[in-house]
């Protein structure tokens, strides 16, 4: 039973809620100040964490996916003893801080998911639930339940609005994800004004449709009922649940219940008022000691128990399940096992052409018969991604230790879920679409390279000469939009072996994800790519087939299906006595982090005469063909039409090529 201690201590949370908020005058003290006993019910009663190793395999994960409340997090992560002193949160949405707007994965300790974008925390939460089962049936034996946790989330109204909760709560229901666990702050108050404006679903019936098990505590301030629904849900074992706690937004405060509350500060007067309904007289940035106990009995010394009753177990785990155990900590050190591109031996131009999306395919076979831990799959399009694992089993409820993952045709959720499965760790996930329906899922890209996370997105269906299918699965602009993002590795091969090295890269990775985009249609083995494309690609560029004379007249530069197009267009270029280099550039960010000599070499600067070869837009090739040069693009949609047809009719032509060549640099 929870006593006026507790009562304090949420209102603790509260209040260095709102002093952080009004502190910056900026922030949402709406969530907080309704939501706090949650969060306070399920960090002191339930939550297993170790604030002093905050990485502990076992943990509990706890997302808030409505990560506006930020505020809220920050109190409780300082209060339950994480490396977020008080001092982080005076800096509260401050340039530099450790304390965000909004949580940031890798950047203050404790935060376990980068949230904030509605709706994808949600997705996060789903990827960790599922992340867990899989890794407990890979790594746990009869005698050692290893890894045996919850995730739990506090998702929001707003994140509820979002589709990307439909699919990911779709998904978890019919995975059976019986440890995920959500608490719903339902407040009846979104931005705008009163939710009924824009939402009015009868949430239960909707989750339990998608086979959730739901519960409803009416008094969001009742900490004992929020406690015995949780102890509830974590009965279940074969369904996800959904706690809906009735909340009121900003509670305490004079515009209590109203938008008012939810993303603007109070202001001292309001604050001075609400502190009087609370009973709390207490300077700014204050802990009253009764708090600091509750927190480092209930949190610190309660989660510490269970760290170190884990670490007793582990260390017979490591005894009697020596190799297990070996395999488990390299999988949660994201580390290869040696010789783990084995089957990825380069091949020579005589190997017959294949599309790349083949080659991929090829590449995943190898990988996981290598990599244990490699799993993923397909936004119901694996027999054209080709991203099934032929010598694995399914991912589902009676079976969590295959490797095929059925993500169904939920793009942004796959993507989203991924990011969540990387979080927690002990695995290596990737997942595909067509690339076309990368813009479903762009949002979710964005996450994985603003938490550095590893994600493997393997995009096939690269270009016009998808054909029949027209304009609306041609993709145009695409490539340009990913290679403006930060962080990301947009790789483009050109045939088997720079696909080989592609997805090399790709789990090797440590902080950034890499997006593999793939050809339909089949690609000839370049001359020179078995010598030349282990490095070439891990440099984002390189000459794959040089000018015939020492100084070359001009360049082509070329990615994915397009190279083998310039290397017939150098060679009828060549029969009018024009001497030009073939660049293979699959990664224009890679190559941009290459040193001033490298990038030289490859795109010498006397060398003016440049034309950029690709079946998309121009955007962004002006930096590499110069003022003088020429971009072979496509800046229009495309055509429905057999796929050789469409590209000739765009002009994608050894002949166009050469003479758009001679038309702009020797005419």
């Amino acid at each position: 039973m929870f006593d006026e201690k507790d009562q304090v201590a949420v209102n603790t949370i509260r209040a260095l809620s709102v002093d952080q908020i009004e502190s910056a005058n900026s922030g949402h003290p709406g969530l907080p100040m309704g939501a706090a006993p949650m969060a306070y019910t399920l960090w002191v009663d339930h939550l297993n964490v170790n604030p002093k190793d905050s990485k502990w395999i076992n943990r509990d994960r706890f997302v808030l996916s409505a990560g506006h409340g930020s505020a809220m997090l920050y109190s409780i992560l300082h209060l339950a003893g994480f490396d977020v002193s008080m001092d982080d949160l005076k800096q509260f949405r401050q340039l530099g801080s450790r304390t965000p707007g909004h949580p940031e994965y890798g950047y203050t300790d404790g935060v376990e998911a980068t949230t904030g974008p509605l709706g994808q925390g949600v997705a996060q939460a789903v990827g960790m639930a599922m992340a867990e089962q899989h890794t407990a049936a890979l790594f746990n034996t009869d005698q050692f339940q290893i890894i045996d946790h919850y995730t739990y989330a506090i998702v929001s109204d707003g994140d509820l609005m979002e589709g990307i909760s439909y699919e990911a709560c779709s998904y978890a229901g019919h995975q059976q994800l019986g440890k995920l666990i959500f608490l719903y702050d339902s407040n009846d108050i979104s931005l705008d004004g009163d939710l009924d404006q824009a939402f009015a679903e009868n949430i239960q019936t909707r989750f339990e449709s998608q086979n959730w098990h739901y519960q409803k505590v009416e008094d969001g301030n009742d900490l004992d009922s929020i406690t015995k629904a949780i102890e509830a849900a974590k009965l279940v074992k074969d369904q996800p649940s959904i706690i809906e706690v009735k909340t009121v937004i900003g509670f305490g405060s004079p515009d209590q219940g109203t938008a008012k509350v939810h993303g603007a500060p109070l202001g001292l007067d309001n604050w001075t008022s609400t502190k009087l309904v609370y009973q709390y007289d207490h300077e700014p940035f204050t802990v009253p000691e009764q708090t600091c106990q509750v927190f480092q009995e209930k949190v610190i010394e309660r989660g510490q128990a269970k760290y170190q009753e884990w670490q007793r177990l582990f260390e017979n785990y490591q005894e009697s399940e020596p190799e297990l155990a070996k395999a488990m900590q390299a999988a949660f050190a994201g580390e290869l096992p040696e010789k783990y591109d084995e089957g990825l031996a380069l091949v020579d131009a005589s190997e017959k052409s294949e599309a790349s999306r083949a080659s991929s395919g090829k590449a995943i076979q190898a990988l996981a018969a290598k990599i244990p831990y490699f799993w993923g799959g397909s936004a119901d399009l694996s027999g054209s991604n080709k991203t099934m694992i032929k010598q694995s089993s399914d991912y589902m409820p009676a079976n969590r230790q295959g490797n095929n993952v059925w993500f169904g045709v939920r793009e942004f959720a796959m993507a989203a879920m991924m990011n969540g499965a990387t979080l927690h760790g002990g695995n290596k996930i990737f997942g595909g679409t067509f690339f076309v329906f990368s813009d479903y899922l762009k949002a979710a890209v964005r996450l994985s390279a603003l938490s550095k996370l590893p994600v493997t997105y393997v995009l096939t269906h690269d270009s016009v000469a998808v054909g029949e299918d027209g304009p609306t699965h041609e993709p145009i602009e695409h490539l340009a939009a990913f290679r403006s993002m930060p962080n990301v590795n947009v790789i483009r091969p050109a045939d088997i072996n720079e696909t080989y090295v592609a997805w090399k890269i790709a789990v090797e990775s440590k902080d950034r994800p890499t997006l593999l985009v793939l050809s339909r249609q089949n690609l000839p083995v370049l001359s020179n790519s078995q010598k030349l494309a282990e490095e070439g690609v891990r440099k984002g560029a390189y000459v794959i087939s040089p000018a015939q004379t020492d100084q070359p007249d001009g360049l082509l530069i070329a990615t994915g299906s397009e190279v083998a197009l310039a290397i017939e267009a150098q060679k009828i270029l060549a029969d009018n006595k024009v001497n030009v280099s073939v660049v293979s550039m699959p990664s224009q960010n890679i190559f941009d982090e290459q040193n001033v000599e490298y990038r030289e070499m490859i795109l010498p600067n006397n060398v003016r005469n440049r034309v950029s070869i690709e079946m998309g837009s121009s955007y962004g090739w002006a930096k590499y063909v110069g003022l003088d040069g020429l971009s072979f693009s496509i800046d229009r949609f495309g055509a429905s039409g057999p796929g050789e047809e469409v590209v000739e009719y765009l002009g994608f032509t050894a002949d166009k090529i050469a003479q758009a060549y001679l038309d702009k640099f020797n005419g």
